[in-house]
């Protein structure tokens, strides 16, 4: 189990962090947005991406059914491409999911902790997290208490992801810190910190379902924070923008943007995801193009 870094004064600890250049910030992300890269690594650039994707589905309306066709697809999704990263459901539905890929390699993620509102007692986020490893989910997204962070009761948030981290048992944790409603970048770099302070193995922008979601200037700051975190601790922790990210050519700029950032050694799937339903699709398109010369019709991949 990951070890549990504690300050003393937590809120002294995270309010003493260097302040966010709000322009800076915004600057350097958009500066980074506009780079190309070659014709000969836009190939290699969108299997990297492929194999970075978290395949999502978090409707009320998702059935056993949606999830098979989900798994199906995680697997092959079409030609040549390679598996994406894990296949990421309900915890009702971690059962069907984990026999889905059984033996595939690929991981099942599951939200958990009373998702996407955070708002439940801690024993109700804990049985949930226990059922979800149970029946067979090997990465856990948990949403922190934006209402506990905002009002300053740090040591509190802090305490659930400890708390959730070690009902995770040998499972991975994605602490998803909902950066649309944390309003500021200095929030945004204080919450990746306490996130990672408590043991998580990724920090996650968002749940998809709080509008901004992924920006790239929050993954900027989020970016420089495990790079910052690394090196004061020699601990690297994973990023994962989820919500919004719906082609290839924003996912390539997302990547530019992490090697440019937190470095090379980011770039890999236990170490950068994307949280996606469609981004997939547009992924497989853009990879057929380069071999064929032509665009596909919609109905060359399926729908999600």
């Amino acid at each position: 189990m990951t070890a549990v870094i504690q300050p003393t004064d937590l809120r002294a600890y995270l309010h003493g962090l260097p302040g966010v250049d709000k322009v800076g910030a915004e600057q350097r992300a958009a500066m980074l947005g506009t780079r190309s890269i070659k014709t000969t690594s836009k190939r290699a650039a969108l299997d990297l991406a492929i194999r970075m994707v978290d395949l999502t589905t978090l409707e009320g309306a998702d059935t056993p059914g949606k999830v098979r066709a989900l798994c199906a697809k995680a697997r092959h999704p079409g030609g040549d491409a390679p598996a994406v990263a894990a296949v990421c459901v309900y915890p009702s539905m971690v059962p069907v999911a984990a026999e889905a890929l059984r033996g595939s390699g690929i991981h099942v993620a599951s939200v958990a902790t009373a998702f996407p509102s955070g708002q439940a007692p801690l024993p109700i986020k804990l049985a949930d997290t226990r059922a979800a490893v149970r029946d067979g989910a090997d990465e856990i997204d948990m949403v922190i208490n934006r209402g506990a962070f905002l009002s300053g009761r740090y040591d509190q948030v802090f305490e659930e992801i400890v708390a959730v981290k070690e009902a995770c048992g040998e499972a991975h944790l994605k602490v998803i810190l909902e950066t649309g409603e944390l309003a500021t970048y200095d929030n945004v770099r204080r919450a990746s910190w306490l996130a990672m302070l408590a043991g998580g193995d990724f920090i996650k922008t968002s749940t998809g379902k709080v509008q901004p979601a992924a920006t790239p200037a929050v993954t900027l700051v989020m970016l420089e924070a495990v790079r910052d975190f690394r090196a004061a601790t020699g601990r690297i922790v994973g990023v994962k923008p989820a919500g919004g990210i719906r082609t290839a050519k924003d996912a390539i700029k997302y990547l530019v943007l992490v090697a440019e950032t937190a470095g090379e050694t980011w770039l890999d799937p236990d170490l950068f995801r994307f949280g996606a339903s469609t981004l997939l699709n547009d992924l497989l398109l853009q990879r057929t193009k380069m071999a064929t010369g032509r665009y596909s019709g919609p109905d060359y991949v399926t729908l999600d």
